[in-house]
């Protein structure tokens, strides 16, 4: 079979609001099939005063100065606009994704952005009809989708290796929100010693109608990996959430997320206020033969009731040539083969319907439906 060849890409990025943007370009750098030829920020809802590291201003200098990245615009239409591009990487406010890809798709690029891939259902599917009516590919990064022990889990899941999957469980490790690390709470009050309240009360990330919260900023770990582990679509989710620490902003930084499954539960809890969770993080998964825990880069699997595990797994070597995030896309459109799994948007859109099923529960106190919508390419 003769290899695909493989096309040089002219390379934009929009957004800087999400800090994840700064792996992705690294990722994308290494590559020699990727030119740089500009990017663009959004505009914030409010006037930024901070500018030190994973601020969005602090982002775009990165751009510029260490990735060399040539040219930035003011407005990021004007940039679609002005210069050819064949993909572009995407990081802006969760609740912008869905009008910043619409955009980029009317321009006839290929488009990746971070986790979550939405602020909401709708949102999602606006990103996913315009991939599928401009005839691009849409991808949605996970850093959990790099981690090979959750790739070898979903490998003995799939050979029943705990027999049917139950329960699955997951908890971020310890974070106390984006922008404050090192901070502390003495006497309830957020201390960082390098954002004072006020000044993360102004990002994005505090601010609810910004698409931010511990809930799509966490949860849609927990969301994404269980619809893959289980190969199904949600039922039901019922949600809790509350601001305890955070009060400068008017988001959540506790939710919990209870997500019912034909078959399975869910438990999906996002924390911003954790020191140090105190527990396995990442993926607990119980079946009828046994519990499988995905933590550490390993898989413990427990099949007898002692506390030593029956088997421990690592992950294998990712395949040659799609090891990074840049090299798995390029492959893609270099080949046309499909992404693997949790970068591709039919999982996406299930995990995008449990969070806002999610959202929709803690407004309303009830278990509310998952509306696992129906759509057609084309």
């Amino acid at each position: 079979m003769p290899m695909a060849t493989k096309r040089r890409y002219r390379a934009g990025v929009i957004g800087f609001a999400h800090m994840h943007i700064n792996e992705l370009i690294r990722s994308f750098s290494q590559s020699e099939q990727v030119e740089w030829v500009a990017c663009a920020d959004t505009l914030p809802a409010s006037k930024l005063r901070a500018d030190v590291p994973a601020t969005r201003g602090h982002n775009l200098k990165r751009a510029l100065e260490e990735f060399k990245i040539p040219k930035a615009y003011d407005d990021y239409r004007e940039m679609l606009a002005n210069e050819e591009l064949d993909l572009v990487i995407f990081c802006p406010e969760n609740a912008r994704h869905g009008e910043v890809a619409e955009a980029i798709a009317q321009a006839g690029a290929h488009m990746l952005t971070e986790k979550p891939m939405a602020a909401s259902l709708s949102e999602a599917l606006r990103m996913a009809k315009a991939a599928s009516h401009h005839g691009v590919t849409l991808a949605v990064n996970w850093p959990s989708a790099w981690d090979p022990a959750m790739r070898k889990a979903k490998d003995l899941v799939a050979a029943g290796e705990i027999g049917r999957v139950l329960q699955i469980k997951w908890r971020n490790g310890a974070s106390l929100g984006p922008l404050s690390h090192g901070s502390h709470h003495p006497g309830g009050t957020v201390v960082t010693g390098v954002l004072s309240p006020k000044e993360l009360g102004e990002e994005w990330w505090y601010q609810a109608d910004a698409g931010g919260g511990a809930l799509l900023d966490y949860c849609c770990y927990g969301a994404v990996l269980a619809s893959w582990l289980l190969d199904a679509e949600a039922v039901a989710v019922t949600g809790m959430a509350a601001n305890l620490q955070s009060h400068f902003g008017n988001v959540e930084d506790l939710a919990v997320l209870t997500v019912r499954f034909p078959g399975a539960l869910a438990l999906l809890e996002g924390s911003w206020i954790t020191y140090q969770p105190g527990v396995p993080t990442g993926i607990v998964a119980y079946g009828s033969e046994g519990t499988m825990v995905v933590s550490g880069g390993e898989v413990r699997v427990y099949k007898e009731r002692k506390p030593e595990p029956t088997a421990v797994y690592r992950g294998e070597p990712f395949p040659h040539g799609r090891e990074t995030i840049a090299q798995e896309f390029l492959h893609h459109l270099d080949t046309g083969e499909p992404l693997h799994p949790l970068l591709d948007i039919d999982l996406n859109l299930r995990a995008m319907a449990i969070l806002d099923a999610g959202l929709r529960s803690v407004r309303s106190g009830k278990a509310e439906l998952v509306n696992n919508v129906t759509w057609q390419r084309g």
